[in-house]
């Protein structure tokens, strides 16, 4: 992990280039817009809308090596059972055995504003109510609910619909995660309405759309069904807290006559970075993240070829030509200990956001819940799989996958844990799922949502955040509790009463404290519990 940096906010208008940072001392430069662009310079020939546009889109994932590290890769990767870091970071204790470090949690909140939120509020000023810009201002809003909602499933309460609007404390307001949520379903039915007729008439894209858009190219039809995928996504996440709501959400994004969900490969939202994905940096450069577990368990004992594709087999003599993982929170003294344990696959240079695959597991939950428009379960389910394998090149070995109705997780043996069978995780203990991969229609409802929810899992790799969101919300996959626990009883090890993992989120960052401390002392207060890692979020309900 390279030193964090000071961050400073600037605004540099040099031959068309804009550049904008964060600042990790200034309050109005995480929560108000300190953008100094005109309106006549943003829309004099659109040049500006493009980079800001861009700008956003690469925010999502944090374009900043060591930020996404402890952002994701140290947080919500870990928590979602992907990735595990052989180095023993603040002498093996920090987030991954839930000592979470306060300064780590800075990352999140002072890149999203500066480099998403900002350029989004600077576009949708000059966008706004013009009918000729009605595309670009429904992609800002749809960018502004993927980014933000990722952002609230970390913290729970946000600023969102208060941003750039200060308050009679010179602060700005959080909003509670359910406002948030629906605020989010508010953008998603604007940009809906704003898409739709332009699909329907066949508008001709847009030239500073097809210049901006880093995933469909200025397609109108294909941010439409992103924006209605988006919608099915979080009508789910709050499924348990508010059904009447998500039923009646997804089933707006489910109905045909609004344009349709996500349904092949090539409709998926993937943002081409035009740079190396940062995954690449931290595994191979730095060798700070490794195969978890859980991952190395499911795949290798559903046979799965996709394990091939996301990781490379293990180069320790101890387990050479293995592909083997590190379970999260050993005991781990250098990082030499585990370094060559299964590294990644070299990642595309695209941020996968929502695929295809996600959209037709998504859907499968749909039917599961008897929603309209959403089919059957098995047959989501099965496309489901035929999608994420298709993507990778595998759609002749989709078919065998499918019909197996034998393979189960394997057991997870660490021949390197400093105490022996310590880190083991052996057949028939409860964290060792039994799951298998054929739909069986006479299975239980909690059987069928584990089997659909553990294909997403696999399928959406390596996106952490959703990946750990969904296990929050559902309690799938099964995952392993840490080994060694260093919240000093703050977070448990496992929720009482089950076999659920006990870290739900981050707390609030530090410097939210220091520079909006009123308000941020208010949004403790919307949690219900403190600001731990163990409150439960506004949708993750038992």
């Amino acid at each position: 992990m390279k030193n964090q940096r000071k961050y400073t906010i600037a605004t540099i208008l040099c031959l068309g280039i804009f550049i904008l940072s964060g600042c990790t001392k200034k309050f109005e430069e995480f929560n108000t817009n300190t953008s100094a662009i005109t309106d006549e310079q943003a829309s004099t020939d659109g040049t500006l809308q493009v980079l800001l546009l861009q700008q956003a889109q690469k925010a999502i994932i944090y374009n900043n090596v060591g930020d996404y590290q402890v952002a994701e890769n140290l947080s919500s990767s870990a928590f979602g059972g992907y990735f595990t870091p052989p180095t023993p970071f603040r002498s093996n204790s920090n987030n991954i055995n839930y000592d979470l470090v306060p300064g780590w949690n800075n990352a999140s909140w002072r890149l999203i504003y500066p480099n998403l939120m900002n350029p989004l509020t600077k576009i949708e000023s000059t966008t706004k109510g013009n009918a000729s810009l009605s595309g670009i201002y429904a992609m800002n809003k749809v960018l502004r609910v993927e980014g933000m909602h990722r952002i609230s499933d970390l913290f729970g309460p946000i600023i969102y619909t208060q941003y750039n609007k200060a308050n009679t404390e010179g602060g700005v307001d959080y909003d509670t995660q359910e406002q948030a949520y629906n605020a989010f379903f508010a953008d998603l039915e604007e940009a809906k309405n704003a898409l739709v007729p332009l699909v329907t008439a066949n508008t001709p894209k847009s030239p500073i759309m097809v210049r901006a858009d880093l995933a469909y190219g200025g397609s109108y039809a294909k941010w439409l069904k992103f924006a209605n995928t988006l919608r099915l996504r979080l009508a789910l996440r709050i499924s348990k807290v508010n059904p009447t709501l998500a039923k009646q959400q997804g089933e707006k994004a489910l109905d045909p006559a609004n344009g349709g969900i996500i349904s092949t490969n090539d409709e998926s939202f993937i943002v081409q970075l035009g740079a190396p994905h940062i995954l690449n940096t931290i595994n191979a450069s730095w060798n700070d993240t490794r195969m978890a577990a859980p991952i190395e368990t499911y795949l290798g004992g559903f046979n799965d070829p996709r394990l091939g594709k996301y990781f490379l087999p293990a180069i320790d003599p101890t387990v050479a030509g293995q592909f083997k993982g590190i379970r999260e929170g050993v005991d781990i003294i250098s990082a030499d200990t585990y370094k060559n344990y299964s590294a990644l696959a070299t990642v595309p240079p695209a941020a996968q956001l929502l695929t295809a695959a996600e959209a037709w597991f998504l859907k499968s939950e749909a039917a599961l819940k008897g929603w309209a428009n959403a089919g059957t379960a098995k047959d989501n389910y099965e496309t489901g799989i035929l999608r994420s394998f298709d993507q990778y090149g595998l759609a002749a070995n989709a078919t065998a996958y499918i019909n197996d109705a034998l393979s189960i997780p394997k057991q997870y043996i660490d021949p390197k844990a400093l105490t022996p069978g310590i880190n083991d995780v052996k057949t028939g203990s409860p964290y060792l799922s039994t799951i298998t991969i054929k739909w069986d229609e006479a299975a239980s409802e909690s059987k069928k949502l584990e089997r659909i929810i553990t294909q997403k899992w696999i399928a959406i790799f390596p996106d952490g955040a959703e990946a750990w969101s969904e296990y929050r919300r559902t309690g799938f996959p099964i995952l392993f509790p840490i080994v060694i626990n260093k919240s000093g009883g703050v977070i448990p090890t496992v929720i009482p009463g089950t076999i659920n993992t006990g870290v739900r989120r981050l707390p609030f960052a530090n410097v939210e404290f220091d520079n909006n401390s009123a308000a941020v002392k208010r949004a403790v207060a919307m949690l219900g519990g403190p600001d731990n890692g163990a409150t439960r979020l506004w949708w993750d309900k038992p």
